[in-house]
């Protein structure tokens, strides 16, 4: 089993150790601090101490004890302290549900503290990986690579990674992210973790059938590791060794998981002990009994059944802790659940009072925001189009009109070329009054409307301008409101209008098209286009206030000499 590396965790308990012993020491200058947090101090001292002294039941039991105290005075640090030296040892015990509740009770008490963070991601990625929730355990070593501000921690929260990929038997992840951390000289001076490194860089290879270059480096570790004294890293170097000679070198295998079990044992490893009977029980070949296997089936039923009574008793032990709290402050809890109803019914009726109140004000702002902003909108538009008029009535209408009279004044109108000019004129002048008129008419919204929409389309095709209707998804125009109705033919009229003055267009196409929510409508040209001033100036502002104002969109796309199109969006 390919083990993550508890770097920062052990980190984080040299640390709040440290300054446990200022602590102490100052402790006894301080008379401001509480009996209960002097208390609870030498109850978490117990707990390291006996914790040091691998008598984890003793550990657990004072770690709880302290938090108790620690609760009454809300000392945050150690509380989160405590419960993660309760989180590791129930890890320590193969208790990985409780240990992940029992980390869960630790993150209110974390805050910004960067260390215990990183710490309590590093055991609940343990937690994960054990349980085979690799990619959660992934997740929580990502967060530690994010936070940590110390190259050393970021290659341990990467190793971890790679550990986890390497269970699910990505190798090539794995070594892609082993490779770089060995090229660089972070871990030169630490060669314990630059062994580990290097044994699961090697490890990696060779699962990813690189052979000379992994047992090349699991050599290399194992060197390191022999030179340094590292005998309980060594261990998993023996493993990786037997599991790679396993099918290669009979002898060399079971040497190599000979020597595992026997650090193993020495170091009290019992994970260890049994990975590398696991393995000697293929090697024992003569006829009988199967020795190896025989040590395995006891070493694993004895284990189980030390874990087990491990669980209970700390659950136990958690177990009594609360009840006994909860005793303790059964009475203090009635006297105040009684206060805090008496409090709860007052305050409840003076926030339904404000509540009530604060939702008729806001009714009533929001009813007279919107009718103000109807009243506004309709203004504006009635504004804008009065503009529109009474420039095209100066622009077309009156320069005609000008024209015209003056052409009468002037000319001879016996002379019958002369006369069918001035009725050529007058012609041209009814049929802009006539067109005004019609663009600005009523519309009708019933079931002539589609007819009469691409019929208003239809009337700018000209000689020089070809106007086609795409249909796509066909539109239930009687399902559509009245009001959407004028503003899409508003927009649309906009838009021709447009086109015939401005773009110099030789050819429009309209597509009309809807799905569950919307009506589409997309408007393209292959006129001059247009820049946003000039949009704004050729009047189709005015258009998009009318989209707005039916809860649409209206977006314009379009360059100097590049065409001009337009997309529609209404909710039906």
């Amino acid at each position: 089993m390919l083990r993550p590396s508890i770097y920062i965790l052990l980190l984080l308990f040299s640390i709040v150790s440290c300054q446990k012993d200022t602590n102490t020491v100052s402790t006894s200058a301080k008379s401001s601090k509480s009996k209960w947090s002097i208390q609870a101090q030498k109850y978490s001292e117990l707990g390291d101490s006996f914790n040091k002294d691998n008598k984890v039941d003793s550990a657990f039991y004072y770690y709880n004890k302290s938090n108790e105290l620690f609760e009454i005075e809300g000392n945050s640090p150690y509380i989160a302290y405590n419960l993660l030296g309760m989180a590791h040892i129930q890890q320590t015990y193969g208790d990985y549900y409780s240990s992940e509740e029992t980390l869960t009770e630790a993150l209110p008490y974390i805050k910004n503290d960067l260390q215990y963070q990183m710490a309590t991601n590093n055991l609940f990625g343990i937690a994960a990986k054990e349980l085979m929730n690799y990619d959660d355990a992934i997740g929580y070593y990502v967060t530690i690579l994010k936070t940590a501000n110390d190259s050393v921690s970021k290659a341990a929260a990467l190793n971890n990674i790679a550990t986890v990929y390497m269970e699910q038997k990505k190798y090539g992840k794995a070594i892609t992210i082993l490779k770089p951390i060995l090229k660089s000289d972070i871990l030169d001076t630490l060669q314990n973790k630059k062994a580990r490194i290097i044994d699961n860089l090697g490890f990696a290879y060779y699962k990813n059938n690189h052979i000379p270059e992994g047992l090349s480096l699991m050599n290399q570790g194992l060197a390191i590791r022999t030179k340094i004294n590292d005998s309980y890293g060594s261990i998993k170097s023996y493993l990786h060794l037997a599991d790679f000679y396993k099918n290669r070198d009979y002898q060399k295998s079971k040497q190599s998981a000979l020597q595992a079990y026997k650090v193993a044992t020495k170091h009290q490893s019992i994970d260890e002990r049994l990975e590398a009977l696991e393995l000697l029980m293929s090697y024992n070949l003569e006829k009988g009994v199967n020795d190896y296997a025989t040590m395995f089936i006891n070493l694993n039923d004895s284990i189980k059944t030390v874990r087990n009574n491990a669980k209970n008793q700390f659950a136990k032990i958690k177990y009594d802790s609360r009840k006994m709290t909860l005793e303790n402050i059964k009475y203090k809890a009635l006297r105040a659940e009684t206060l805090l109803q008496l409090e709860t019914q007052k305050s409840q009726k003076y926030l339904l009072v404000f509540g009530f109140l604060l939702l008729l004000g806001t009714i009533a702002y929001l009813i007279n925001y919107y009718r103000n902003k109807n009243r506004q909108d309709r203004l504006e538009a009635s504004y804008n189009t009065e503009i529109r008029i009474a420039k095209q009535l100066h622009d077309e209408l009156a320069n005609d009109v000008f024209y015209a009279m003056t052409f009468a004044e002037t000319q001879d109108l016996q002379n019958p070329i002369k006369k069918e000019v001035l009725l050529d004129n007058l012609d041209k002048i009814y049929a802009s009054t006539r067109n005004l008129s019609k663009e600005n008419s009523i519309i009708e919204t019933g079931d002539c409307f589609e007819h009469n929409l691409k019929q208003m389309l239809s009337s700018y095709k000209m000689e020089s301008v070809e106007v086609i209707m795409k249909n796509g998804n066909p539109i239930e125009w009687s399902a559509v409101q009245a009001e959407k109705k004028i503003a899409l033919q508003r927009v649309l009229q906009e838009l021709m209008v447009n086109m015939k003055k401005h773009s110099q267009a030789s050819f429009v196409i309209i597509g009309f098209d809807s799905d569950k929510n919307n009506l589409k409508i997309d408007y393209s040209d292959n006129g001059i286009g247009f820049t946003e001033e000039l949009v704004l100036k050729n009047g189709l502002q005015n258009a998009e206030n009318r989209i707005q104002a039916v809860n649409g969109i209206l977006k314009f796309d379009s360059q100097i000499n590049k065409g001009f199109k337009a997309k529609i969006v209404v909710p039906k």
